[in-house]
């Protein structure tokens, strides 16, 4: 049964490789009273990002310091990129900081650092690890894993094809959850993974994508979606098609839209994050190090694998539309 098949990952902040360390700020100084924190997360109105973003605002008005937050319209570096210059302008004490993209960001964030402000990496982090004093993210690799082990049960043994739909390409999360998810599908002979596709985090790319797959490849059974756009569409897709159930669909993420497919079927698992976690945790270590205390460098978050089954017992890990 498919209750007994999932294991439900606790959501726990863990500690990742290497020791506590304070962030060198290279040329510039961080003042240590400055109480000024901003956030610039990966996408507006995406339920993830307002969920980080719903949390990082409490615990910083908790903790006595006011926080800038903003988004780009699209998860595009572009726009993040003109938006950091502004907040690298205005000398926050911290920069708490989804990078779109893991090169193209790394100039700005440099600046940023040497004008004394500290970065602090939430959700997706740079390729150059000396630039932030903290990244925090879930598990993505294992989280990959995890959708490819519930989807080959899902699947219950039966042979055929099984796609994976990334975002884009260089975006560290979602690189990471088709990385897992491919190396453990490979486990499973009957299922026959075909080339990853990229959505540009467009749920109507991700349909397209889909129906296109449904087309040639008869035999599918099966469906990974990396991010709540590309689910969206991948759900969209299959249900035009009437293949919704049929064609076992795992997304990532659990937005309002991805679990009210999971209780209409449309869905057939969800691979949840704690972006609330991530965000609370983010402020703190954004904190730390504008004080100059010890800051643990790389935190991973676990995930949890949702069905219809269990879906209201875990109810905690829906994301937020709003604040």
């Amino acid at each position: 049964m498919r209750r007994h098949i999932l294991a439900v990952a606790s959501v726990l902040l863990l500690a990742g490789c290497g020791s506590g360390q304070i962030g060198d700020t290279g040329g510039g100084q961080t003042d240590p009273n400055n109480r000024n924190l901003a956030l610039l997360t990966g996408m507006r109105g995406e339920p993830f990002y307002v969920s980080m973003e719903c949390a990082a605002k409490q615990q910083a008005a908790a903790a006595g310091y006011n926080i800038n937050a903003q988004a780009p319209e699209k998860f595009e570096q572009a726009e993040q990129s003109q938006m950091l210059t502004g907040i690298i302008g205005t000398r926050p004490g911290a920069v708490i900081i989804a990078p779109t993209d893991d090169k193209a960001l790394a100039a700005p964030l440099q600046q940023a650092k040497n004008n004394g402000v500290q970065v602090v990496e939430v959700d997706t982090a740079l390729e150059d690890r000396s630039i932030a004093v903290a990244s925090l993210s879930s598990d993505n690799y294992a989280g990959g894993k995890l959708a490819a082990q519930t989807l080959a049960q899902l699947t219950g043994g039966k042979p055929g094809a099984v796609l994976a739909l990334n975002t884009k390409a260089g975006t560290s999360t979602t690189d990471e959850r088709a990385k897992g998810f491919e190396e453990e599908i490979a486990k499973h002979p009957n299922l026959r993974l075909l080339p990853t596709q990229y959505t540009e985090n467009e749920p109507a790319t991700a349909a397209q994508i889909v129906s296109a797959t449904l087309a040639a490849n008869p035999d599918l059974v099966g469906v990974f979606a990396t991010n709540l756009n590309t689910g969206e569409g991948a759900g969209t897709a299959l249900a035009n098609a009437g293949r919704s159930g049929q064609v076992q669909l795992v997304g990532f993420d659990a937005s309002p839209k991805q679990v009210e497919d999971l209780r209409n079927g449309r869905v057939q698992a969800l691979i949840a994050q704690d972006p609330a976690a991530i965000g609370r945790e983010g402020v703190d270590r954004a904190i730390a190090a504008i004080k100059g205390q010890p800051v643990e460098r790389e935190t991973r978050t676990n995930m949890i694998a949702i069905t219809k089954d269990n879906m209201q017992a875990q109810s905690q890990y829906f994301y937020k539309s709003e604040c």
